[in-house]
């Protein structure tokens, strides 16, 4: 075997270092879709989730998720960076557009949450990020965030597939934070039921017919005493909520829960972008 130059055996060693550096950190892979489009249909109005999930531009560690969501006049943009191990969120933020319009932003400190409200002046040209503070505050961290990450409920997509991945009867526990409450979610994976899937693979087109699914199950309760009312949702529903898994390729097909006022709703998966077809 012919020897290596010195330069290039030293940058081979730095890199395995690194490697290894990586593997030690329990990063996880990215998922192979890096976009996922959901929609539901219900009466006179379609309500669409787009979620995008990319590593942070200034430091690759991170993961960041980005969320749009609208139905008729008002949409919502939620962009959270997270530690892709556990999900834990570090900074969250929320804008929201239609009948009121506020910019709501979070910042995970190890027992506080630093909490940000800004409203619209009276210049309409002025960006979200700079509308004028009216209020800050901090939330006290639950107990039992010491040993249980907090993060933010699209995450849960992300985190129950994994889950999934594992087989069934498989349960993970997390925080979910809203705006002043707390809720504890347990996942729970399990064998799930036949599906007609119909969606569209960018770059590739259409993919529709039966499924076999895994399931995995949303188990949430308040975790202590709550500060205002009830308000955990995911993609607008409450209740038990069921994810359903693609069981060949691990793709979220569809979400089953209570939608108010509608009742027992079902959205689907009608678009995915796979992460080699972006790069």
């Amino acid at each position: 075997m012919a020897k290596l130059p010195g330069i290039l055996l030293i940058g081979l060693c730095l890199a395995l270092v690194s490697v290894a550096q990586a593997a030690n950190k329990g990063h996880p892979p990215l998922p192979d879709w890096q976009v996922l489009e959901f929609e539901e249909k219900a009466f006179w109005a379609t309500a669409r989730s787009r979620l995008e999930i990319l590593p942070a531009v200034d430091d690759k560690q991170y993961w960041e998720l980005n969320v749009l969501s609208s139905v008729v006049n008002n949409s919502e943009n939620i962009l959270v960076r997270f530690d892709p191990a556990t999900g834990q969120a570090l900074t969250r933020s929320r804008l929201s557009r239609g009948k009121e319009q506020r910019l709501k932003s979070y910042q995970y400190a190890t027992d506080s949450i630093l909490r940000e409200r800004r409203n619209p002046g009276a210049d309409t040209s002025v960006p979200p990020e700079e509308w004028p503070v009216t209020y800050s505050g901090k939330v006290n961290n639950p107990t039992a965030a010491s040993a249980t990450a907090i993060t933010e409920s699209y995450l849960l997509v992300l985190l129950a597939q994994r889950l999934q991945a594992l087989g069934p009867d498989k349960t993970m526990d997390v925080l979910v934070h809203t705006d002043l409450n707390f809720y504890r979610v347990r996942l729970t994976s399990g064998n799930g039921i036949p599906i007609d899937a119909d969606y569209t693979v960018t770059g590739q087109g259409p993919s529709s017919g039966p499924r076999e699914t895994l399931a995995v199950a949303l188990q949430v309760t308040p975790e202590g005493t709550l500060a205002e009312d009830p308000d955990f949702s995911l993609f607008g529903l409450q209740g038990e909520i069921i994810l359903l898994f693609d069981r060949s390729s691990g793709l979220p097909l569809q979400i089953r829960g209570i939608a108010p006022r509608i009742g027992a709703t079902t959205i689907n998966l009608r678009s995915v972008t796979m992460r080699e077809a972006r790069q």
